[in-house]
């Protein structure tokens, strides 16, 4: 209840202006460099609603529409009480889509409407954002219990399954930013790093061998190990533990030598047609031996240790040393799951996305075009660019879909690293400030909320412009506010804006 001595802020003092002026400049930022994209030799006006710019206006246009709405005319509280029928509604659609729609590049994903184009991938987003944070602010909900992590983990996992099925893997890759979320509540930090140590697994399994990648992960392993062991037996653990992977780390060298050696002395023994004494044929009896690969040999002597530091792990209580028992074991069957994944899980055009990616192969002509042309686009630009609607990248559309996923070239050709800077800079300055008005929620519903919203458009960025520049695969999503497109525009706006309604409402009194 609002008390006697309550005041009431007025508008300046509850709406955090600066988080909606960045909005406001990022969204006119994307237009004026959608209209760049789409520049030719005859142009028409930025106004002229049968190019994508004039487009853009109107969905621009639509979504303030929709952000005045969210923000002055409906109830906050709506948002938490309906998370549960929006969320099963959207998931509806998800699995509806796959079987109404045309494929478009392989995807089942588009909704279309006369002239209307409408995916509810980008509204999943918001969905799951909202019974994310309803589920994990109830008041008994802690993510260190099982059935409770298991919850929120099917409510971010349902939607996310049913857009890989849709073939949308870059939609459903943004689902992996909730983690943060989990994070922020509790959630503990060794599984960040687990994710980071499977993608470093996979990549070096893919570009250098199984052999480095098992070495890779009983180092890590050891090093963990070390820090997270009593203090007393830190040098002790880590001696053992390098001592074993420099001594691995040189085997496959050692292996080669002997290997040579002896069947240089097996080859001369034959030219010299050399009758070898009886205690010489019992000692090249055992030279098949040698054709065991460094890798079984690893492998083996791993293994061979796994039981007495088992042992050790159980008699000392040491459940940091089991679990990384259990995740070396892991680990190596993930390895030599790599290729399979890899061959048969993977479609095509994301193995060729891939290749191309990691150097396994150039194709500069094929899959990787695109990303060529992105880099010559944004390396061109130079310091300060080749100014407003100067760009050749630009203009004779060397870029594929240069005003929706590569909007970032256009940013880059045209205003340079400076431009660049500043568009990433103002997302920097949104997400950061999503976080800061986050913690000052005291409800836990607006604070998770906000970490979502947050989570999202970092996802978003970091893969966009991953992207564009080479880091990240070609994998079809948008620049959050910057790219065409209405369902994009209005999802994120749709997303922030109920923020910044729940922020104003906590704000509203004092």
């Amino acid at each position: 209840m609002i008390g006697e001595n309550t005041h009431q802020r007025g508008l300046k003092q509850s709406i955090d202006w600066k988080l909606i002026g960045v909005y406001i400049l990022l969204v006119l930022i994307g237009w004026v460099n959608i209209y760049a994209s789409i520049h030719s030799e005859d142009p028409a006006s930025i106004f002229d609603w049968s190019v994508r710019s004039g487009k853009q206006f109107v969905w621009m246009l639509t979504a303030f529409g929709l952000a005045g709405l969210i923000l002055f005319v409906l109830p906050p509280r709506l948002w938490e009480s309906a998370s549960v029928p929006m969320y099963v509604i959207v998931c509806a659609l998800l699995v509806l889509v796959i079987f109404v729609s045309k494929d478009v590049k392989g995807s089942h994903s588009w909704f279309e409407l006369g002239p209307i184009k409408f995916q509810p991938a980008e509204i999943s987003k918001i969905t799951t954002s909202l019974l994310l944070a309803s589920v994990m602010s109830r008041q008994n909900f802690k993510i260190t219990q099982w059935k409770d992590f298991l919850l929120a983990a099917a409510i971010i996992a349902v939607p996310m399954l049913i857009i890989v099925a849709e073939s949308e893997t870059g939609s459903a890759l943004v689902y992996a930013g909730f983690i943060f979320v989990l994070y922020r509540e509790g959630f503990s930090g060794w599984w960040l790093g687990l994710i980071g140590l499977v993608i470093l697994l996979f990549i070096t399994t893919l570009t250098i061998s199984p052999y480095t990648s098992i070495l890779i992960l009983i180092g890590i392993l050891t090093l963990c190990n070390a820090f997270m062991g009593p203090r007393k037996e830190f040098w002790k653990r880590l001696g053992i533990g390098v001592g074993f992977v420099a001594l691995m780390a040189v085997l496959p060298w050692l292996w080669g030598m002997l290997q040579g050696a002896v069947q240089g002395h097996l080859d001369w023994m034959e030219r010299v047609a050399w009758v070898p004494t009886a205690r010489e044929s019992q000692t090249y009896r055992w030279a098949f031996l040698l054709k065991i690969k460094p890798l079984y040999i690893l492998l083996g002597l791993s293994f061979l240790l796994l039981p007495f530091l088992g042992i050790r792990a159980f008699r000392g209580k040491d459940g940091f040393l089991g679990l990384s028992l259990a995740a070396f074991i892991v680990g190596v069957v993930l390895v030599f799951s790599t290729d399979f994944i890899f061959q048969n899980v993977l479609q095509d055009h994301q193995r060729s996305r891939i290749e191309v990616l990691l150097g396994m192969k150039e194709d500069l002509a094929g899959v990787g075009y695109n990303v060529n042309q992105s880099k010559i686009a944004i390396g061109s630009g130079g310091l300060t660019g080749k100014g407003f609607l100067q760009g050749t990248q630009t203009a004779f559309g060397f870029v594929p879909e240069q005003s929706t996923d590569f909007i970032f070239c256009t940013v880059g050709e045209e205003w340079g690293f400076v431009g660049c800077l500043v568009v990433i800079l103002l997302y920097v300055f949104l997400i950061v400030r999503l976080i800061l008005d986050a913690e000052r929620c005291r409800e836990s519903f607006n604070r998770i909320y906000g970490y979502c919203v947050a989570s999202c458009i970092f996802m978003h960025l970091f893969i966009n412009i991953g992207m564009t520049v080479g880091l990240m695969p070609v994998i079809g999503i948008p620049l959050p506010l910057l790219s065409y497109g209405g369902s994009s525009l209005w999802a994120f706006t749709v997303l922030i804006f109920i923020f910044v309604a729940l922020y104003r409402q906590e704000k509203k009194y004092f």
